[in-house]
């Protein structure tokens, strides 16, 4: 059975800082992040797909020492309208959209993953991206992230042969002085098959920038509703 599969990318509110407290993760995972060995699979950093489990991008976001991310708990809120669900995680900490232009690194790699996921027995769905809150430090960036995104969008859809595939991008819980410019780029953008999620008074951790463990399930969740009302039946 082919998989459905979802890539994952942005920084580290998407690769997970649930749970995580001075670079030690608590180890706990809410039943709404268990791992499913039959319907929900991930693909690793050798590029093969193995059973999906939290932390879902250790050992992919660098060094970092990750926890629960939304992953796991939209896979699960998905499953039994999907099938088997594959997640291709991306997500690299600290990262700004100049980090992920095509022809950059993290862009490079995302496509590389995206394309090994597909070949191995999956069909790409869609992209979940939860990214920015480093481009609310300078005003330039945050001038620039609406176009960054729409050039983003309109690369992968072109690197990956479909010019349709959905995104669901997270508008920002956290940021700095130009969060609310980024904020409204993100709600703002102009491109079909692209929704906004919106995780402002999610919990953050006492960081003030990483959402809690709490905040992930919920996001997963919104984003599995998310990408059932506007995508499943096309």
């Amino acid at each position: 059975m082919a998989k459905q599969v979802f890539i994952l990318g942005g920084q580290s509110n998407m690769s997970g800082r649930g749970g995580v407290h001075k670079d030690q993760w608590d180890g706990v995972v809410p039943p709404e992040s268990a791992a499913d060995v039959d319907m929900i699979f991930r693909l690793n950093a050798g590029l093969e797909w193995e059973a999906a489990h939290e932390p879902l991008h250790q050992g992919l976001d660098a060094n970092r020492t990750c926890g629960v991310g939304p992953g796991l708990a939209f896979a699960n809120a998905l499953k039994e309208r999907v099938g088997v669900v594959g997640l291709v995680p991306c997500a690299v900490a600290g990262t700004q959209m100049k980090d992920w232009a095509p022809g950059a690194e993290h862009y490079e790699r995302m496509v590389k993953r995206a394309k090994a996921a597909a070949a191995r027995g999956g069909e790409i769905a869609a992209v979940l991206w939860y990214q920015g809150e480093k481009d609310t430090f300078l005003k330039e960036d945050a001038d620039l992230y609406r176009d960054n995104v729409e050039k983003l969008i309109l690369s992968l859809r072109q690197h990956l042969h479909l010019p349709s595939l959905p995104v669901i991008l997270v508008a920002l819980a956290s940021g700095r002085e130009y969060m609310e410019k980024v904020r409204d780029a993100q709600k703002g953008i102009n491109l079909p098959n692209v929704v906004c999620v919106d995780a402002l008074g999610l919990p953050l951790q006492e960081d003030n920038l990483h959402i809690t463990t709490e905040a992930h399930i919920k996001l997963g969740h919104m984003m599995a509703h998310s990408y059932l009302t506007h995508f499943l039946s096309q």
